[in-house]
């Protein structure tokens, strides 16, 4: 099961990743009043209110339950160590994901071939760099992760059995996706190779030797 430390902002929601400052806090939520003329209140603005990140202190503005204001990325940023080129789709398709959530996952998909690159693999075929990925030993997890970003993506540019229609949820949860498969291949191979440079010569040494290196 993927695990994300972002919250989607939600209508009412108690708390969610701030559309300004993108901590997650609470939210406070406000219904939206009319003004008459001298500044008395009038009645409230029906389907609209207004919520105040308890961090930030900023507002945002929603009408018949959509966030309206700020027009905002409602998606998690991308893994720290994301490669650049994958991270600028990334990043468009975090831009378009509440307002074309099948756009959004179009361009995961294209992030998903040049990350195919990274790990080293052709970055042509995306099902065939999987294939080729799993007869390198890519565990299982990882695979369907890949599979997943695949099926999705080719649905998105041509429409098949998966409907998106306006699911931003369903969309956003591949972002998660995609920053899984960078924190398993990219992230923590570097993190244990550093730890393994880092042993004694020594140690290394009588590793390699046992292992016939």
């Amino acid at each position: 099961m993927l695990v994300s430390d972002y919250s989607l902002p939600l209508f009412n929601a108690a708390a969610f990743n701030c559309p300004h400052c993108g901590a997650c806090a609470h939210q406070e939520w406000w219904d939206i009043q009319r003004l008459r003329a001298g500044g008395a209140r009038g009645g409230m603005v029906a389907d609209a209110r207004v919520s105040t990140c308890a961090r930030c202190g900023r507002n945002a503005y929603w009408i018949d339950a959509t966030l309206v204001y700020p027009e905002t990325a409602q998606a998690p940023l991308p893994h720290a160590e994301m490669p650049d080129d994958v991270r600028q789709d990334y990043l468009e398709a975090r831009d378009v994901a509440g307002r074309s959530p099948r756009a959004a996952c179009a361009l995961l998909r294209l992030a998903l071939q040049k990350l195919c690159i990274h790990l080293g693999v052709g970055g042509g075929n995306i099902n065939a760099d999987i294939a080729a990925l799993v007869k390198q030993g890519l565990p299982v997890q990882v695979q369907q992760a890949l599979d997943t970003l695949r099926v999705v993506g080719n649905n998105a540019v041509h429409p098949g059995e998966i409907a998106l229609g306006d699911d931003v949820e369903t969309a956003t949860a591949h972002f998660d996706v995609m920053n899984f498969i960078v924190e398993q291949q990219i992230s923590q191979p570097r993190q244990l190779q550093t730890l393994y440079d880092n042993l004694p010569d020594s140690a290394r040494d009588a590793i390699e030797q046992r292992d016939g290196a």
